[in-house]
């Protein structure tokens, strides 16, 4: 990366954080209506979402001691699923199946919301939180669609609450490291990404059984769970965890691992939107099989050349289609299946999947040659979580709030969307949101909702 661009992407942030904690004076909740809360109030949190990752969100935010869990909400509350022990780790909070009513009768109880449902709902659990000027902390990826992205980027800024996307990786000390060192030069212009996860989400076995009759078992309910998404009968092939490989629900690989993978350079390279996307995918057909998604898929972006850097390209690498091993590492058994290859002019970096962690130069001759820079980008104490809870309290940003997430998010939302355009090389205008080359495209920008939802 150029001098210019280096001073500027290091100024600014150093410039604005500053400025953010300067500029916010702690006064009463009942003062502002919304917003801040004095450190001698407890937050009142309740989830949308209660088993997987939002078990672990929630178990995240009550290990601060000034805040309250009061209400969780799952559409699913069979007495045997994975959401149990989490309804009896906290017996005083009210249970919910239906995060509408739970917003509705605890609205003057409410300050803060969790959203850690699969990714279909994140967009409508989310809104609802937000017009009622409640602060989210949405699981990743923060939306279904690119104009689900859009609208709760807006949405956060007009309600002026305090939105963190669950990429933890973002509060690491390592993802800073890498910045840093991205920023020193430490291997000159960066020119081309190779990244990805090695985790299949892929349900093409599954297809043929789809037809299979089931019933709705007691204490799921389905019409709740499948939420905006079209109407379809239930199937056990769905629910729990299994959703992510499925298309009306869930955003597969890319849309599980980009907002970890991508992040730090995301940040670092001020990367922003590219301007095309293509996809390539083996022994798939997005017309017959577009209810799931391929084994594996190499999905390129190209960004254009922005401040003092030249244009990057990055590939995503998923599920079967690993990420090419750097010739510059001293043995295989080092290579990366979940991370990064960061190629510039001067050399390599590699890292791992969440927040850069592991991040080395290679080789290792490289890494013991290169001069550490001081460091510049103050670190977060506590977690993600705690970051996102000290920025509701000070009336702060959180450091992965929905002006950075969404557009991170954005760039799996197109991935997919090139994944259902095999070998299209689509060209997205990011400001109109709408790809210039490909009406057909454009019909996946935004998905209507079943009838009864709406953002």
């Amino acid at each position: 990366m150029g001098s210019n661009t280096v001073g500027t992407s290091r100024r600014n942030f150093l410039k604005s954080a500053t400025g953010a904690a300067a500029a916010f004076t702690i006064v009463p909740r009942h003062v502002l209506g919304q917003g801040q809360t004095p450190p001698s109030e407890k937050l009142n949190v309740a989830a949308i979402g209660a088993g997987g990752q939002a078990a672990g969100d929630i178990n995240d935010v009550a290990r601060d001691s000034g805040t309250r869990i009061v209400a969780l909400c799952d559409a699913d509350l069979r007495t045997d699923r994975r959401n149990a022990p989490i309804f009896s780790k906290f017996p005083e909070a009210k249970v919910y199946q239906d995060f509408r009513k739970m917003l509705d009768e605890m609205d003057k109880q409410i300050d803060a919301v969790i959203v850690g449902t699969p990714d279909h709902t994140h967009a409508v659990a989310a809104m609802a939180a937000m017009k009622r000027r409640k602060h989210v902390y949405c699981e990743k990826p923060m939306a279904h669609s690119v104009a689900e992205v859009r609208a709760l980027m807006k949405a956060a800024q007009e309600y002026k609450v305090v939105t963190q996307l669950g990429n933890q990786g973002h509060s690491f000390d390592t993802i800073r490291t890498f910045c840093e060192w991205i920023w020193d030069g430490a291997i000159g212009n960066v020119h081309t990404i190779h990244c990805g996860c090695a985790g299949v989400n892929s349900a093409l076995d599954r297809l043929p059984r789809l037809s299979e009759k089931e019933d709705v078992p007691a204490g799921l309910d389905w019409d709740l769970w499948l939420g905006p998404a079209q109407e379809r009968p239930y199937h056990s092939f769905y629910l729990p965890g299994l959703w992510r490989a499925w298309t009306p629900f869930g955003n597969g690989t890319i849309g599980d691992w980009v907002c970890h993978v991508v992040d730090p350079v995301f940040w670092a390279l001020d990367l922003g939107a590219p301007t095309t996307i293509v996809a390539q995918a083996k022994d798939y057909d997005p017309k017959t099989q577009g209810d799931t998604f391929p084994m594996g898929d190499i999905i390129t972006f190209e960004f254009p050349a922005k401040g003092g850097r030249g244009p990057i390209t990055l590939l995503w690498h998923s599920g079967t289609e690993k990420i090419p091993r750097a010739k510059e590492l001293e043995t295989e058994r080092n290579s990366v299946d979940t991370g990064a290859y960061v190629y510039g002019d001067k050399g390599v970096i590699m890292y791992g999947s969440h927040g850069a962690n592991p991040v080395r130069i290679i080789p290792e001759t490289a890494m013991k040659a290169y001069k550490l820079p001081e460091q510049k980008i103050p670190r977060v104490k506590g977690g993600h979580q705690q970051d996102w809870l000290r920025a509701i309290r000070e009336g702060g940003k959180a450091g992965s709030d929905f002006s950075y997430g969404g557009p991170l998010t954005e760039l799996a939302m197109l991935g997919i969307i090139a994944l259902k355009m095999l070998g299209t090389k689509l060209q997205w205008d990011a400001v109109a949101m709408r790809f210039t080359n490909c009406d057909e495209a454009n019909q996946y920008i935004n998905p209507s909702y079943r009838a009864g939802w709406s953002l």
